[in-house]
């Protein structure tokens, strides 16, 4: 505890005063030298351990089979095998991790963290030479930035077509990028400011499910790794980038304050540590429906007793997993049904899980039959985006059933044990790695923090 105490009083801050970028800029430089507190770097290494075992396990899914095709020749690591450019590489395992909505999100921010940071940090350590704690703490970085994008502007982005991932997370990997790179205050200024000159992502894939989604977090940590490389060489970005009236939080989001007060803790509050662990393969949102409705079934409820099923689902996440319903009951694809809150609750109904299999085949006829007969209203006093909330109301032959969950399991105030992130790592990377490949991988994450570099990682996922 007193060593915590200590890390915490010794860590870089915002500088009070100048932009938002400026004041992220003084917070990277000084992070290089400083205490972090060990709780955050224990988190750094966990979501790592997570995001890299989540885009193993898709790189033996159909969908993702000829993504490294598009990859440039180089020296860093794909999770899918062989090797890429620094930008390819950051931009494929990026995909990878995001690929089969199993990876992790901070849900006050709606910000899948580790699908930017992890690939961004890697490629750029790889590049930068970088030790293996420089490299978790260049992902500690590009999570804080992002999150505190997604904070100042709650559901904000999501309801302007825009994926909160993809723009603070462009913002977040050039930060983590000009970290390794060792860029003085004014160049990472211009690295933030390329980066979200060039931010992109929106959420034109639920209008039929194509696979482009799984690019955004991909192509944000590739932006970071490009704009921070431009920076280095001469060109510049808006200082105010983050506040300005063409920047981020006006053009993305529709907030004419920035960031507001969400710099004013930078370095005393940290947030991946809140940052939740999925527990099933599909969109978050959907997490707590499916741990409400398999408390019922533990109780016994069955399909075939069900006569109707009705979600209350809080308003913010309606135009993800409930809107067009139909749809949503009788997805296009396997993968498109990663978004069906009735598509997924069905799955469970009819097969008592949801793997990553639940989501590999064409939709099959009697989970969609049961899906249609699900309706949804909206809930009232639902505290989203700080918790994801669930309310399912269900009606059988012999009465009524009722079940809620008041915030998701994973979330902050309801962790999920280490060594169940441990299995779930294991269990996914044995999808593409032999047993004794998969045990050498794990001690390689796990031990990254007191690496002299990131040889050992590399020869691992090999």
């Amino acid at each position: 505890m007193a060593e915590d105490q200590a890390a915490q009083a010794d860590a870089p801050k915002a500088a009070p005063e100048g932009t938002a970028a400026e004041r992220i800029a003084a917070f990277a430089v000084g992070l290089r030298g400083a205490g972090v507190p060990e709780p955050v770097l224990h988190a750094a290494t966990l979501h790592l351990l997570d995001a890299v075992g989540v885009g193993l396990a898709a790189s033996a899914a159909p969908h993702c089979a000829g993504w490294a095709g598009a990859a440039e020749p180089g020296a860093v690591p794909l999770l899918s095998g062989g090797t890429a450019s620094p930008g390819s590489a950051a931009m494929l395992n990026g995909a990878l991790i995001h690929a089969l909505e199993y990876d992790d999100t901070h849900t006050g921010s709606v910000v899948h963290g580790s699908a930017v940071a992890a690939p961004a940090a890697l490629a750029a350590g790889a590049e930068a030479g970088a030790t293996g704690r420089e490299a978790l703490l260049a992902s500690v970085l590009a999570w804080e930035v992002a999150v505190r994008i997604g904070r100042a502007a709650p559901g904000a982005f999501q309801a302007r077509g825009f994926q909160a991932t993809t723009v603070g997370g462009a913002v977040g990997a050039a930060a983590a990028s000009a970290f390794l790179r060792g860029l003085d205050p004014v160049r990472i200024v211009s690295a933030l400011g390329i980066a979200g000159s060039e931010a992109s992502g929106t959420l034109a894939f639920l209008s039929d499910g194509a696979t482009v989604k799984a690019l955004n977090p991909g192509w944000a940590a590739r932006t970071g790794l490009t704009a921070a490389r431009l920076a280095e060489v001469g060109m510049t970005g808006p200082a105010d980038i983050l506040e300005g009236r063409f920047g981020v939080m006006a053009a993305f989001a529709g907030i004419e304050d920035g960031l507001g007060t969400e710099l004013s803790d930078l370095g005393d509050r940290w947030h991946l540590p809140d940052a939740a662990f999925k527990l099933w393969p599909c969109c978050h949102y959907i997490h707590p429906f499916l741990e409400a409705l398999g408390g019922l079934v533990r109780e016994g409820l069955a399909a075939p007793d069900i006569l109707s099923l009705t979600v209350h689902v809080p308003p913010p996440m309606v135009p993800l997993i409930c809107e067009p319903w139909a749809r949503r009951q009788a997805p296009a694809t396997g993968y498109d049904g990663k978004w069906g809150l009735p598509w997924c609750l069905a799955v469970l109904l009819t097969d008592g899980a949801v793997t990553v299999e639940s989501f590999e085949a064409a939709p099959r006829a009697e989970v969609t039959a049961l899906a249609r007969r699900m309706e949804w209203v909206a809930m009232a006093g639902h505290g989203f985006p700080d918790r994801f909330a669930a309310r399912i109301e269900v009606e059988t032959v012999s009465g009524r059933h009722v079940a809620e969950v008041a915030s998701v399991l994973g979330g902050p105030g309801r962790p999920v044990p280490d060594e169940a992130i441990r299995a779930k790592f294991r269990a996914n990377a044995a999808r593409r790695l032999p047993p004794p490949s998969v045990d050498r991988l794990e001690a390689a994450l796990l031990g990254l923090a007191e690496a002299p570099d990131l040889s050992e990682l590399t020869a691992a996922l090999g």
